[in-house]
């Protein structure tokens, strides 16, 4: 396995299409670019990989704080059902409890 050691030119919504064609249960979207930086999601890629793809779509990738969750449940309607979080709960800059608190309350809004 070569991931994240060489680049590529596949498009990430081309080959999240390709997925989908053959049976993907959903889509896990990585900005490896943003991955463990703590610099934000890149929530317009991530959007543009969900819209109307047909498949759930986690988020991943340089989530830091609270507000880029706020920003991420924006996407919901595009297909976007979860965010994948470690370096900021572990260094703290996102508190795990307070984060489940907003998504749990955010879901009840829907």
């Amino acid at each position: 396995m070569k991931g994240w050691l060489e680049q590529t030119t596949v498009d990430a919504r081309s080959l999240a299409e390709s997925a989908a064609r053959i049976g993907a249960a959903g889509i896990i979207y990585t900005d490896i670019a943003r991955d463990g930086a703590l610099s934000g999601p890149n929530a317009a890629e991530t959007s543009r990989v969900a819209r109307g793809l047909g498949l759930p779509v986690i988020a991943s990738g340089g989530v830091h704080r609270l507000a880029d969750l706020e920003e991420l449940v924006t996407l919901e309607s595009d297909g976007v059902v979860g965010v994948i979080s470690g370096r900021a709960i572990y260094e703290g800059t996102l508190d795990l409890g307070e984060a489940l608190q907003f998504l749990a309350s955010s879901g009840d809004e829907s």
